[in-house]
């Protein structure tokens, strides 16, 4: 098939759609407001009009090729039905783009998704001119993107329906959050003991103290999880720091670093000892009960682990003296194992 009776079918098979899609659009009155089925015919004749535009600017440019010269190309129809398409779809792109420009964003939308069959871009378009609503149903309905939809009901606080689709996804913690929000703590600690449940059973205590402190505003259950962490030795570190940080009076704080050095075992000290440069920097008052305990510690365990002696530097900031102690212990130390 030469090009220009490509062009000429081409046409031919336009008109006819385009005449389809009237009545098609037309029939939405039966389902759809007046306005809203005006708007998209609007959209639809103004658009096949720029396309029988470039259409006839094709073929009076290819009627003048062949009035000048006699030569065929074996694939020009094919290129030529490229670059049909490729100034079909530009067209299509302008005209969203001038529809975003003019902030008409229910129009912008309707060309990406009934004109360039793009209904990420034309949900996208909605979301973006601050029509949530919208946006979620193209989102649920078009794409079945119910995280997308979720956030759009959020946006547009239809918390309920958000709720719904965050359950669906099993955001428990989420779920938690929008009860809050409008103020139903009930259901909101229902779901937020879920997550710190599971936690828990994970054995992410610090993560499930927050969700008590943070999201239930429970601190005593928050403590009380953490030092079942530090007990437990499940991320025994971590607990035991997030447990003094969350003690803000110095008096209980020294208080409560001396009670749970007495319960801990020996196993544990070496931990403990580590947790002890973090509290020895927060006040000056904390810094001698926390030398002494230092000190216990490493006497302790100076026989089977010599390297020890370097965390006293840790609690005598600025002391030269107890570096050049730490020098004659390890020199000696190597003289005697030499000997």
């Amino acid at each position: 098939m030469n090009r220009q009776k490509f062009i000429d079918k081409f046409m031919a098979a336009f008109v006819l759609l385009a005449m389809f899609k009237v009545v098609g659009i037309v029939a939405q009155l039966f389902h759809e407001s007046f306005w809203s089925v005006m708007g998209t015919l609007a959209i639809f004749l103004v658009v096949a009009f720029i396309i029988l535009l470039v259409i006839t600017s094709l073929k009076d440019k290819e009627q003048n090729k062949r009035n000048s010269s006699g030569k065929r190309g074996g694939s020009g129809s094919f290129y030529l039905e490229n670059s049909l398409f490729d100034r079909i779809r530009s067209k299509y792109e302008e005209l969203a783009e001038k529809y975003i420009a003019e902030k008409d964003y229910k129009k912008a939308a309707r060309v990406y998704m009934n004109l360039l069959q793009d209904n990420y871009r034309g949900a996208k378009t909605l979301e973006n001119g601050g029509l949530y609503n919208e946006a979620a149903v193209v989102y649920l309905k078009k794409l079945n993107n119910k995280s997308d939809a979720a956030v759009c009901y959020e946006k547009a606080k239809q918390h309920k329906k958000a709720i719904e689709l965050y359950k669906e996804m099993e955001q428990k913690e989420k779920v938690g959050d929008l009860y809050k929000e409008i103020n139903d703590l009930k259901n909101a600690h229902y779901y937020y003991q879920i997550v710190a449940d599971d936690y828990t059973g994970n054995n992410q205590m610090v993560k499930a103290s927050l969700v008590y402190r943070k999201k239930m505003e429970k601190p005593e259950e928050a403590q009380k999880i953490l030092l079942k962490g530090w007990e437990e030795d499940k991320d025994a570190f971590n607990c035991l720091n997030n447990y003094f940080a969350n003690i803000f009076d110095v008096k209980k704080l020294e208080s409560e670093i001396k009670n749970l050095y007495e319960k801990t075992p020996d196993h544990k000290k070496i931990t403990y000892l580590e947790a002890m440069k973090y509290e020895f920097k927060k006040d000056p008052e904390l810094q001698a009960a926390i030398r002494n305990i230092a000190y216990e510690i490493i006497a302790e365990k100076v026989d089977t682990r010599s390297e020890i002696v370097n965390e006293l530097k840790y609690f005598n900031p600025g002391d030269d003296v107890i570096l050049k102690d730490i020098s004659r212990f390890k020199t000696a130390r190597n003289k005697m194992f030499r000997n």
